[in-house]
């Protein structure tokens, strides 16, 4: 089942007296003084910008022949031009045609980072059909089978020494990309006539969330949805020919398309990692990352980085700093369903705060309280994401669906997205950024921001990054990084902040804090090991 696609936004500067609109936007900003509906509008409505190319296929495909010799792919010293990415995505193209592959379809992409995976993605899209990737020995056969039974696709992509790691349902194709890309024989034109074209509002991938708390449920993400992020600033980066982008994210991270389309679509090279990520940090210009990834690399030794980004997760300030000071910093947020990122801001050593920027292009951002209504300026609330970012909804799945997507009270005709994350505006009009509405927890009975509590632990010079969850109802445990990081001076720097019931009841110091397979902090590993840690050391909580 597909959602209905977003209505496009025609524009984005407040409304005039005269549009029609104006009584119901007015309504819904009563609750606000004149001057808070001014900034209201100000703060939260992004730049108007048309992306450069309607769909990232049409700008694949422009790369391809503006810029046929330049290296679009490396992977490990094996490299491809655009010209040769523009064949054999052809021969992959005309094989997925003669097994009944249409536009509209979904194609699932089972493999792990190679070149054969960029061919895949490419090959999918000339057919205006979405691509749906998985990491094979990330993620479990289970949910494999489930992503392909979900997606009803008929063909599986992958590799051949991947084929018996697989489950293939008796209606179902397996294609190793690796067998048909190189073989002459199969030498074809581009298959995609103007039926197999995608439109705007076409799906170009089918995301699915890591499924901690259950089955992964599949975001599916338009061609405008990617366009509108990816081929306008600054969601580009400034990704053009002669840079290179880093490849190291997994595949089913929807940070993985910004690095995958957005170098394909602007004509920049893609440097696929292999096993260090640190040797692909140091040979990139533009480098996608979560902050626990950039805290685990060497920044004296990626000296040559133009531009970084991170998003998924808190950043440390300490991190900002440190990678601001030598370039083009973004400090960025947004979940699957808002396309990837939707607000971004070049951060600098010397600002007063560590925000997450502003509304990108053709975007909006509002706080809100639990009834919808918006907050005072400077008052912390949950984001809500609207725009053309805001993603056509959950794969067959209407009623969670219904729960997160909304209709937009403040542009009608139009939706935004619950995003769950806490934030308020900064009287300069930046968003500041307190972690999950889930990471706002009671401990004794008092509220506690987790990301807050992390944020003070950083604050002390011995800590570069931090953690901290809720052990039990009145206990929190804080891990951080590096290994000699002080415990005391950590906890004492929360004491100095913050009131006394925020201050962690154990401190654990480690070399580095572990991530999940997508590069994110991986808390239920931590929860385990401060179980370990309490029942061995005798530690008693209060």
């Amino acid at each position: 089942m597909q959602y209905s696609a977003v209505t496009p936004l025609k524009d984005l500067r407040p409304l005039s007296p005269s549009d029609p609109a104006q009584d119901d936007q007015a309504e819904a900003l009563s609750c606000l003084t004149a001057l808070d509906r001014k900034r209201f509008r100000a703060f939260g409505w992004g730049p108007q910008k048309a992306p450069r190319h309607p769909t990232i296929a049409a700008a694949i495909r422009i790369q391809m022949r503006r810029y046929p010799d330049v290296v679009a792919v490396d992977c490990g010293g094996h490299k491809l031009s655009y010209a040769a990415l523009d064949a054999a995505s052809n021969r992959l193209a005309s094989v997925l045609r003669a097994h009944g592959v249409r536009r509209g379809d979904s194609v699932c992409l089972f493999l792990h980072r190679s070149i054969e995976m960029v061919v895949g993605i490419v090959a999918a899209m000339k057919l205006g059909a979405a691509y749906v990737p998985q990491h094979v020995g990330v993620a479990p056969t289970e949910t494999l089978r489930h992503v392909a039974d979900m997606t009803g696709a008929k063909v599986l992509l992958s590799l051949s020494e991947l084929a018996d790691q697989l489950p293939i349902a008796v209606d179902q194709t397996l294609i190793s990309i690796d067998t048909v890309i190189f073989d002459p024989m199969l030498d074809a034109g581009d298959p995609g006539g103007v039926e197999h074209h995608a439109r705007p509002d076409d799906l170009a991938m089918i995301l699915f969330t890591s499924g901690t708390t259950g089955k992964p449920n599949g975001v599916q993400v338009t061609h405008a949805n990617l366009a509108n992020i990816l081929l306008t600033a600054p969601g580009d980066l400034g990704m053009r020919p002669g840079l290179s982008v880093g490849q190291i994210l997994s595949i089913a991270f929807d940070m993985a398309a910004w690095e995958t389309l957005g170098a394909l679509s602007n004509g920049a090279t893609l440097v696929i990692r292999g096993t260090s990520i640190q040797e692909t940090a140091e040979q990139v210009d533009v480098l996608i990352a979560t902050p626990s990834i950039l805290n685990a690399l060497d920044h004296t030794r990626c000296q040559q980085v133009k531009v970084a980004a991170v998003a998924g997760e808190p950043c440390p300030r300490p991190l900002a700093d440190r990678w601001a000071s030598f370039c083009t910093f973004y400090n960025s947020c947004g979940p699957t369903e808002t396309t990837i990122i939707n607000t971004a801001e070049p951060h600098h050593p010397d600002k007063p705060v560590l925000s997450i920027g502003r509304p990108t292009p053709n975007n909006t951002v509002y706080i809100l309280d639990e009834n919808l209504r918006p907050l005072p300026i400077g008052h912390k609330g949950e984001m809500w994401a609207g725009g053309d970012c805001v993603t056509a909804g959950y794969l067959a799945n209407p009623d969670l669906t219904a729960e997160r997507y909304r209709p937009d009270p403040f542009r009608p005709g139009h939706m935004m997205f619950r995003t769950r994350d806490l934030g308020r505006w900064t009287t300069t009009g930046e968003l500041e950024h307190f972690g999950r509405v889930d990471d706002l927890v009671k401990v004794r009975g008092f509220r506690v921001e987790l990301d807050s509590v992390s944020g003070a632990l950083e604050a002390s010079p011995c800590c570069q990054q931090a953690v901290t969850l809720q052990f039990d109802p009145r206990n929190l445990v804080s891990f951080i990084s590096p290994a000699t990081a002080c415990p005391k001076r950590a906890a004492q720097s929360v004491a100095d902040r913050l009131p006394y019931y925020c201050t962690p009841t154990m401190v654990l110091p480690m070399d580095v804090l572990p991530r999940t397979p997508r590069g994110k902090l991986d808390k239920m590993l931590l929860l385990t090991l401060a179980r370990t840690e309490i029942v061995e050391t005798g530690t008693e909580l209060n």
